[in-house]
């Protein structure tokens, strides 16, 4: 089997600390490892050098040579541009299918907080187990525990085969980010989990899922194939890349395959998409404050403050967002978080590169 981790996102909703060079998976926002090395640590015992891949844009390479230096330097899959996970998934799936297209491929995002190390190992070895015996796209759901509208839903459909003792089940559908009257629905029918994004399928099986949901993309992923190992590979990938149309596995494929199952991740799992939900998981003062870096504060509640060199001191403020970096601030309410985005698109228009 193949680990691939994907790795090329941008992380814009946690500007200011995360940049172009250095986006959210390369940062350490919890603990003292960086969220891409503690997706490699919690596959310790599963991995050698030879079946790890990580895909990232060419920005991010150099940083990630240095987080894991072990990592065999042909098993880092460079994207020209970061086109969203369709055609990430997509260009990994051809280059293994080099070495053996009935391998299994487990896709990982470098960017989640999962606890329980052990119980989402044990959840990947019966998903490839599972995905060694069907030609089915398998995915790992999350039992949920409040109505979150940052996540997105699959709703199970009666069990794959009651005669396995993996306890597996049909997907009936994949759904979007609800808000929160359809997310209470969702919880309150017990039919739903949340979307991991974690996947594990042969290779061969998501090149021919591609092929029938996103027929544009597999003939521009053929024309990378007819490259492959040749002088004019690099050039290949570069040209054709840059053309493809950025769209998600989920909305492009997951969502119109027959031939999906899920599993109910025994682990705890959080996507930590922005500060707020940084903010959620994060340690606590007596005031609700998730302070990272040196902060003073006189009747402040509800806070996350992050400063990583200088000092910084609030007064009468509640439920804040603030960041500071050596060359940007960010003040934001908390419930407007996920805002933080619209801000980086802003500083692109204007062409103010330094700051991202």
């Amino acid at each position: 089997m193949y680990f691939v981790i994907m790795a090329g996102g941008e992380g814009t909703r946690f500007w200011p600390r995360s940049r172009i060079k250095t986006p959210k998976q390369l940062l350490k926002l919890i603990g003292e490892r960086t969220m891409l090395q503690s997706a490699v640590d919690r596959l310790e015992g599963m991995y050698t050098a030879d079946n790890l891949y990580v895909v990232c844009t060419v920005h991010q390479k150099e940083r990630i040579q240095e987080q894991l230096p072990f990592l065999n330097t042909n098993n880092l899959i460079i994207e020209p541009k970061s086109k969203n996970t369709a055609p990430c998934i997509g260009l990994s799936a051809i280059l293994l299918q080099q070495k053996d297209p009935d391998d299994v491929m487990v896709v990982l995002p470098s960017d989640h907080v999962i606890q329980n190390d052990a119980a989402f190992r044990q959840n990947i070895r019966e998903a490839v187990e599972l995905a060694a015996k069907t030609d089915c796209l398998i995915t790992i759901g999350i039992e949920p525990r409040y109505p979150a509208t940052a996540f997105g839903y699959i709703q199970l459909d009666g069990m794959f085969d009651e005669t396995s003792s993996i306890c597996a089940y049909k997907v009936k559908t994949f759904a979007e980010k609800p808000d929160i009257q359809t997310a209470a629905l969702f919880l309150k029918s017990g039919d739903f989990l949340w979307n991991s994004g974690i996947f594990v399928w042969k290779v061969s099986t998501i090149l021919n899922a591609i092929k029938e949901s996103l027929p544009e993309l597999y003939h521009d992923l053929e024309k990378i194939r007819s490259s492959l190992g040749t002088r004019e590979q690099d050039e290949a990938i570069h040209k054709v890349y840059c053309q493809i149309k950025a769209i998600s596995i989920d909305y492009g494929v997951m969502e119109h395959a027959k031939n999906v199952i899920a599993l109910r991740g025994y682990f705890d799992w959080r996507d930590i998409g922005g500060w707020d939900e940084l903010y959620d998981v994060s340690a606590k003062d007596e005031n609700n404050n998730a302070i990272h870096g040196e902060c003073m504060t006189k009747d402040v509640s509800g806070c996350l403050i992050d400063s990583t060199e200088k000092l910084v001191a609030c007064i009468d403020v509640h439920d804040l967002i603030i960041v500071d970096t050596s060359d940007a601030l960010l003040i934001c309410p908390r419930n407007k978080a996920q805002q933080v985005k619209d801000v980086v698109d802003i500083m692109k228009r204007r062409n103010l590169d330094n700051y991202m």
